[in-house]
């Protein structure tokens, strides 16, 4: 009876030492995945189907192996993460570009604002404010933050931009946003009809088309003038023209004043920009007064200031454009201003402090104007065709112009005062 042969039983710790032995042959060359794979398959198994102590004991019992084991789990690790790194390399410069654009926009925001080099170099300072110096100058810090939020500039950085939030596609050169213009306006029709129950005189004097200079008086410690003027046009005027007045400059240095008058329609005051828009024969407003005009106090309410050097009479002559002057009764009694306080402007970036009846006294709320009786009063237009574009520099002329059209308004202003019988009521 012949014996037989016993089959030998090939245990997980056998098939291990199989493979180590074939790494420890060839040293210099890595263990193939597929062979790694099974080993580990083989000698460790999930850990639910075998206790920690049986790795233990097998990993104790073969070290090279269980270094082979662990260069194939690192190499298998980094094979599946080996897009992460990328991925967050790609992130960074995604968050660096956006860094660097809102760096850009900052800039271009405060050039606009006309504050040169010093407020570019703010403009691109860190966003963050320090708590503290690295010298351990602490109060130095102190007054650096103080000025960096006393400054308009830093305002200006901070919430300009949400003045521009949702425009629209089809703003003009000039800023003007028709879709929020017709947003915005029937709190402008409240205005003009509920409020200050404007009434307008001689509006059929403007031409229904081709380009015209409305020149008026500018009143009120807040000034709805040019905004009165834009609606009456829309409402009273046979063909509803709109119009595009200009603005003082320091309107625009505001977050969200500046934005939101451009919107509606306003212009910063320059010759420039009311060349252009007479050149695409647009309607436009101007108030020679300027900042002197909304500043008058309340005892000099309806006297017209200096009209400066003519600078609207040279654009009209310039441009061949017709004057029609207007009188504005009931924006000086909106808000009364009884004094100008000066010493603070500077920091504020406004002319002056108005003090008024309301304000400051009741803070924001004391800046709503009174519900007046306003009137709108057109004269006969003044034609410039006889003149030639070369006359805007005979300055005799342009003073003859620019006193008729002032005594014009002022002749206005004064009949209509005459015929009033109640700042409230008309």
């Amino acid at each position: 009876m012949s014996a037989k042969k016993k089959t030998p039983v090939v245990t997980a710790k056998s098939k291990a030492k199989a493979v180590a032995s074939k790494v420890v042959a060839k040293p210099e060359a890595k263990a193939p995945a597929k062979v790694v794979a099974k080993a580990r398959k083989s000698v460790r198994p999930r850990a639910s189907a075998r206790p920690p102590a049986a790795v233990d004991e097998h990993e104790h019992a073969s070290p090279t192996l269980a270094a082979s084991l662990r260069d194939a789990e690192l190499g298998a690790y980094e094979h599946e993460h080996e897009g992460e790194g990328d991925a967050e390399l790609e992130e960074a410069s995604v968050a660096e570009e956006i860094r660097a654009l809102e760096a850009r926009l900052d800039r271009l925001i405060v050039e606009a604002g006309g504050k040169g080099e010093e407020a570019t170099a703010t403009a691109t300072a860190p966003r963050s404010l320090p708590t503290s110096s690295r010298d351990g100058d602490a109060e130095g810090t102190v007054f650096d933050t103080a000025r960096e939020l006393l400054s308009t500039d830093f305002y200006l950085r901070r919430w300009g931009r949400l003045g521009m939030r949702n425009r629209s596609e089809e703003v003009d050169d000039f800023g003007y946003d028709p879709v929020y213009d017709a947003r915005v306006r029937p709190v402008f029709d409240f205005l003009f009809r509920r409020w200050f129950r404007v009434a307008c005189d001689g509006i059929d004097r403007v031409p229904s088309s081709g380009r015209c200079l409305l020149v008026a008086n500018h009143s009120g410690t807040v000034p709805y003038d040019g905004v009165m003027l834009k609606m009456a046009m829309l409402r009273e005027h046979p063909s509803k023209r709109d119009v595009r007045w200009l603005a003082e400059d320091f309107v625009f240095h505001f977050p969200f004043l500046g934005s939101f008058t451009n919107r509606i329609g306003a212009v910063r005051a320059c010759q420039e920009n009311a060349e252009r828009l007479l050149r695409q024969e647009s309607l436009v407003a101007v108030f020679p007064e300027g900042v002197k005009g909304i500043g008058k106090l309340f005892r000099d309410r309806y006297k017209l200031q200096r009209f400066g050097r003519g600078g609207f009479v040279k654009l009209a002559l310039r441009t061949r454009t017709p004057i029609v002057p207007v009188a504005i009764v009931g924006g000086e009694e909106t808000n009364p201003l009884l004094f100008r306080l000066e010493a603070f402007s500077k920091v504020l970036g406004v002319p002056y402090v108005p003090i008024t009846a309301t304000f400051p006294a009741l803070g924001p709320l004391g800046l709503l104007p009174a519900p007046t009786k306003w009137r709108i009063r057109f004269g006969e237009p003044i034609s410039t065709e006889e003149y030639s574009a070369e006359a805007e520099g005979d300055e005799l002329l342009v003073g003859r112009l620019s006193e008729r059209v002032r005594a014009s308004i002022q002749g206005m202003l004064e009949e209509t005062l005459a015929k009033r019988e109640s700042v409230f009521f008309g």
